[in-house]
């Protein structure tokens, strides 16, 4: 192999090296932003039913249905799936469990 072709075949190396993993962070940080802003959907959803006295301390996606904080069924993003109705939030430590 003549000189240029090492510099060429280094240079490419280098670039999958750092872009590989910068493209994984990029699509994990994505997939997780997207995970909480449903997350604090159903947080505020869940407090606005609180705040009036409708629901206690531990709201469940179905409470929210019924009394009609949400008009649609929360989605999975990743997956496009609801969640289950059994899904809740414990507003005394801000527990999310959706299922």
């Amino acid at each position: 192999m003549n000189n240029k072709k090492v510099i060429i075949l280094t240079i490419i190396i280098i670039l999958i090296i750092i872009l590989v993993p910068l493209m994984y962070k990029i699509y994990k940080n994505h997939q997780d932003n997207l995970i909480k802003v449903v997350e604090e959907e159903f947080l505020y959803q869940a407090k606005k039913c609180y705040d009036a006295d409708i629901c206690t301390n531990k709201v469940y996606l179905k409470d929210l249905y019924t009394n009609n904080y949400l008009e649609d069924k929360l989605t999975n993003p990743l997956n496009k799936k609801y969640y289950s109705e059994d899904s809740y939030i414990d507003l005394n430590t801000n527990e999310i469990k959706l299922f």
